[in-house]
């Protein structure tokens, strides 16, 4: 068994769970119109790639992947694309966001199944393929795309991948469901992802609230005893917030993951059980990411429980299929009490990070009372799970000094909450360490602008010179290809000609050769470098728990990067196969001396 550890700080919120556990998770009924937005994941907007009037199966592409971090968008219905156009998303700002519009009939359900793979037997690259091509993001709620973390042993060696199933919210239920009754399919989803990240183990973290998923991987795990690979159950005592990645991390395995680290630093590789499952059907079925288990829950209910609904399907009729009484809904969240967002309005679509809607009375979940002046008590500190002082960061940023508070390790905070529930004077902590994380992006994205501009500029070199580089290759290759052979005549007169040429520039050609393959590989490694540092700024922003610490700006200028390196590769790689080719083409000095002589 493994030694269990602890983190520090942590509350114990009422549990809320009950209610949406005591039935089995059920199918949602199959919507008639679904709102399918193009940015349900981390990094990029996928692009459309499907027309106003064009019929869909459940499963057909509708939106693909830009850029190294995007996920594609696949149809959730059978039905007809009827509009491309911005509608509300689940957004705390209340923001629109491109949408594909599908309508069916709510009945007919064609699905376009991919080839099934055995994970087992197929290469690495086939199943990233897979994992690419199926759209799976992480439905823990932070949306990175799986197929990314597939990658992750490119850039760090893993020895240990984690199944976070502590889910320690208050009210959601999703993994808990999850691993009752679909334990099996998680576990082999583990080895999948093991297998690609090169992890020689498996570890379960699962709080002690919920006994019989734990039983359910006990049977699993027993069941699979022929495995190879060793797989640890751990069970601790339920405290928020053990679900965060470094908390459990430091629980599990005693490691502690670096202030603006990631997991994969120290080794490790977190996956939530959901996206587990959704991966294996990937891979397995062929089957891509188009529904998703949520938890409909609150007192304004009158049926709480876990449906698996299709993506795009508005959450109105969701929560009005689970019995919403609207006279009592005082308050709709999306995710837990903690660490959720407010939504205002019934008519929003559900997406792939959807994991629990709440829909709570007055009563469950009251306005919070007005501010008081702080009294110092030091409770907020106590209760930081990530070791901070957030009284000292809370004047940092009332006062917006925002310097002093960066040197205090703002954004190490994952505004889990804890400091403001145990605030006396209800003050909202996590709010102001927002705002201040909101300002510093905004200052540092004024400050990146020009920045940004010379990135562009430098991209647009770089494709200009990569079309330049590729014609003269064409060019070449077209003037090799219409060579004629030399007139019988005229070949002693080119024969005298040739050794003078030689002797000229005799080493030239090889010294051309030599230089443009050094180039190549100096604009490999940029390329790579440029693919790390864009992976390693979208995983941290999209961390579980995680401050978004980089912009949405800042992914795109790093987006620009790697697209000017790649540009700047593909043009080396042209002008290299041009000179390969002249290269072949010319006479060998030293034939032309023997031929001479």
């Amino acid at each position: 068994m493994t030694k269990a550890f602890d983190f520090p700080g942590g509350i114990h919120p009422p549990a809320r769970k009950a209610a949406a556990t005591r039935a089995p998770i059920t199918p949602a009924a199959l919507p008639r119109r679904v709102v399918l937005p193009l940015g349900q994941h981390r990094g990029q907007p996928a692009e459309p790639c499907v027309a106003v009037g064009e019929r869909v199966a459940t499963g057909t592409v509708v939106a693909r992947a830009q850029g190294l971090i995007s996920a594609d968008v696949h149809a959730s219905i059978t039905g007809e694309v009827i509009a491309i156009e911005t509608h509300p998303v689940a957004h705390p700002g209340g923001l629109e966001e491109t949408c594909i519009v599908i309508e069916g009939n709510g009945i007919e359900d064609d699905w376009a199944w991919m080839p099934p793979l055995d994970w087992r037997t197929s290469d690495a690259a086939t199943l990233k393929a897979r994992l690419a091509a199926s759209g799976v993001v992480g439905l823990g709620g932070a949306g990175f795309p799986t197929q990314v973390k597939a990658r992750v042993r490119e850039r760090h060696a893993i020895d240990t991948l984690i199944i976070n199933a502590a889910e320690c919210e208050p009210y959601i239920s999703a993994d808990d469901m999850t691993l009752r009754e679909h334990a099996a399919e998680v576990l082999e989803g583990a080895r999948l992802m093991a297998h690609l990240s090169g992890a020689g183990r498996i570890v379960i973290g699962i709080e002690d609230d919920k006994p019989e998923a734990a039983t359910a991987l006990n049977t699993a795990i027993a069941a699979a005893g022929a495995e190879s690979l060793e797989i640890t159950l751990k069970r601790f005592p339920a405290r928020y917030p053990s679900g965060g990645e470094k908390q459990l991390i430091k629980r599990l395995l005693d490691r502690e993951v670096p202030s603006r680290g990631l997991p994969a630093d120290v080794g490790v590789l977190c996956h939530n059980p959901g996206t587990l499952r959704a991966a294996l059907q990937a891979v397995r079925d062929g089957r891509p990411l188009i529904s998703r288990i949520v938890t409909l829950t609150g007192e304004a209910l009158a049926r709480p429980g876990n449906v698996e609904a299709r993506l795009g399907t508005p959450m109105g009729e969701l929560l009005a299929a689970a019995g919403l009484d609207e006279r009592r809904l005082a308050r709709l969240v999306m995710g837990g009490p903690m660490m959720g967002m407010e939504l205002a309005r019934l008519d929003l679509p559900l997406v792939k990070s959807s994991n629990c809607l709440i829909a709570a009375t007055l009563e469950e979940l009251p306005p919070p009372p007005a501010e008081q002046p702080c009294i110092r008590c030091g409770a907020c500190e106590e209760a930081c799970p990530a070791g901070l002082l957030p009284q000292q960061l809370y004047w940092f940023a009332k006062s917006r000094e925002h310097d002093k508070a960066e040197l205090f390790n703002l954004f190490d905070c994952i505004e889990c909450g804890a400091c403001s529930f145990v605030c006396p004077s209800h003050i909202p902590l996590v709010d102001y360490y927002r705002a201040a994380k909101g300002e510093i992006r905004a200052r540092a994205f004024e400050a990146h602008k020009a920045e940004h501009a010379r990135h562009r500029f430098e991209f647009r070199q770089a494709r200009l010179e990569r079309e330049a580089a590729e014609k003269e290759a064409r060019r070449q290759a077209r003037a090799q290809a219409n060579k004629r052979p030399r007139p019988a005549a005229a070949a002693p007169t080119r024969r005298q000609e040739q050794p003078v040429s030689s002797q000229a520039s005799p080493a030239t050609p090889d010294a051309d050769l030599k230089s443009l393959r050094i180039a190549q590989a100096a604009a490999k490694a940029a390329v790579r470098k440029a693919e790390k540092v864009l992976a390693r700024v979208s995983q941290a922003g999209g961390g579980q728990g995680q401050g978004n610490g980089q912009s949405d700006g800042e992914l795109a200028d790093l987006e620009v990067q790697l697209a000017t390196a790649r540009e700047n590769l593909a043009a080396v790689e042209a002008r290299l196969a041009a000179a390969r080719g002249a290269a072949h083409e010319a006479p060998s000095p030293d034939t032309d001396q023997e031929r001479s002589s």
